[in-house]
């Protein structure tokens, strides 16, 4: 897109990275926020109870980040979930998802719309030695997600969101314009 993501205005005076947390903080996770070295000082922003971890092998993909961030993970967390800045969604998806997920006791609990599995995903912690064995040249979550497909959890949503990825300045502008007026 051309510009740090983490800084994008979002709504109610907050950036696209404080409004995530601001809202992982809602359902009591603790962030782990994964910032390159080329945005290393945007952890100013992070919310208080946020762990800040610098990745220095950003540029190896977003599997080197996964990666990074899970050694900052308690080893004994209930649930986790993964969810990328430019992936922002309404609270209520996070709820249906968190309640979803403790319900059945899923190890792995996706949003879908229309057939399409979208984001966050959380994972539980029986998943850890698998998050921990991801690699980029074998697609990363992709494999867990085939190799786990059967077993997961898929929350049928009635909306596109769970699906957005915010990658133009377009799909950003358009975006931010839907969330100001749902929240209105």
């Amino acid at each position: 897109m051309g510009t740090c993501k983490t800084s994008l205005p979002w709504y109610k005076d907050k950036t696209l990275l404080s409004y995530q947390l601001e809202n992982w903080l809602l359902f009591d996770f603790i962030p782990v926020v994964v910032l390159g070295l080329h945005n290393s000082e945007k952890q100013r922003e992070c919310n208080p109870g946020s762990i800040v971890v610098i990745n220095d092998n950003a540029n190896d993909g977003k599997t080197s980040s996964i990666l990074s961030g899970l050694q900052h993970v308690p080893k004994d967390f209930e649930m986790l979930a993964i969810s990328a800045v430019d992936q922002p969604r309404n609270p209520k998806i996070y709820r249906e998802l968190v309640k979803a997920h403790k319900e059945n006791s899923a190890l792995i609990t996706v949003p879908r719309y229309q057939a399409k599995i979208g984001h966050p995903l959380l994972f539980a912690n029986k998943m850890r030695s698998h998050l921990e064995s991801i690699r980029e040249e074998t697609w990363g979550l992709r494999q867990i997600i085939r190799d786990f497909y059967s077993q997961i959890e898929q929350v049928e949503f009635d909306t596109t969101s769970v699906i957005l990825d915010i990658n133009t300045p377009e799909i950003y502008q358009k975006e931010l314009s839907n969330v100001i007026n749902r929240e209105q």
